[in-house]
């Protein structure tokens, strides 16, 4: 088991060229798996594994783990495409998972803030004081254009494209897409990069275009620490983080008339069904606008 896993773990890296993150998620799932049917039933091989022994370990997995629907849909998924690559390679006789059902997951709508709010958070920041140019450059750019974290912190000098008003980033699965980048995000980059960014520049700088003031690459987790601590100084009272700005910039885009498609494209979703979340948020607040000002609603 532990050799086919490794192999496959190769596959999704060389073949398929999915993210590290990604490899590590699968590989736990399926040593995970390969652990359990070793203690459990004294299967050591993919080819004596049988459909009993993935209901009986996803069982185990709800039942004695007590892990979330989502979580256990993430083992499941790692289970049937392991299963599936086997069978297509011949190594097993037939694709078991695909006879085990995925389990029903509770649909949560994604939180997000209105626009007063995202506008009191980003003018806010007094660009004067020390890594104020930084911090509102970061701001503007995940709410202009919805950056995840990591696109954020990867970004780079040669990839900004000022006079083209874009920006071309590396999202999941290594996937490069280019992003339109906002008037006030542009304006607040320029800023930075010219007044800001050069007093932050060490020996060993990389192209980065956010920097630590020790003139390294700013982290993930650094940049949640930034924009919490930006939304306490704003005084904002509700749980400020960076996907939510990423959340609200395709929200709003979706409630001022921008095609879902065009969301799709500018999020860097794979499948569309990913976007349609942001649909079930805008119906949301037509019925809660719709109950609050209707005589009769």
């Amino acid at each position: 088991m532990e050799r086919e896993i490794n192999r496959f773990v190769r596959f999704l890296a060389v073949e398929k060229g999915l993210s590290d993150n990604y490899q590590l998620s699968v590989r736990r799932a399926l040593e995970n798996f390969a652990g359990w049917a070793a203690r459990s039933a004294g299967v050591t091989s993919p080819s004596a594994v049988t459909v009993d022994h993935l209901t009986a370990y996803l069982g185990h997995r709800r039942l004695d783990d007590q892990i979330a629907a989502s979580s256990l849909r993430v083992n499941l998924i790692a289970l049937k495409i392991f299963f599936r690559h086997l069978a297509a390679r011949g190594e097993i006789p037939a694709d078991l998972a695909e006879q085990v059902d995925s389990p029903k997951l509770a649909r949560y709508l994604p939180e997000t803030l209105n626009e007063t709010v995202v506008r009191q958070l980003l003018e806010s920041v007094d660009d004067s004081k020390p890594l104020g140019k930084r911090d509102r450059a970061i701001l503007e750019l995940l709410y202009a254009s919805g950056l995840r974290v990591s696109e954020l912190t990867g970004a780079r000098l040669e990839l900004f494209y000022p006079e083209e008003r874009s920006i071309r980033v590396t999202g999941k699965g290594n996937k490069t897409r280019i992003i339109p980048v906002g008037s006030a995000a542009l304006e607040a980059l320029k800023s930075y990069l010219e007044l800001e960014r050069p007093g932050l520049v060490r020996p060993q700088t990389g192209s980065e275009i956010f920097l630590s003031k020790w003139g390294r690459k700013l982290t993930t987790t650094r940049i949640w620490q930034i924009v919490k601590e930006r939304a306490k100084l704003a005084g904002i009272d509700s749980n400020v983080y960076p996907h939510l700005l990423r959340h609200s910039f395709a929200t709003h885009l979706l409630g001022n008339g921008a095609d879902l498609r065009v969301i799709q494209e500018l999020l860097g979703h794979a499948d569309i069904a990913t976007t349609q979340i942001y649909t079930h948020v805008d119906q949301k607040h037509l019925r809660d606008v719709h109950r609050k000002f209707h005589p009769r609603g």
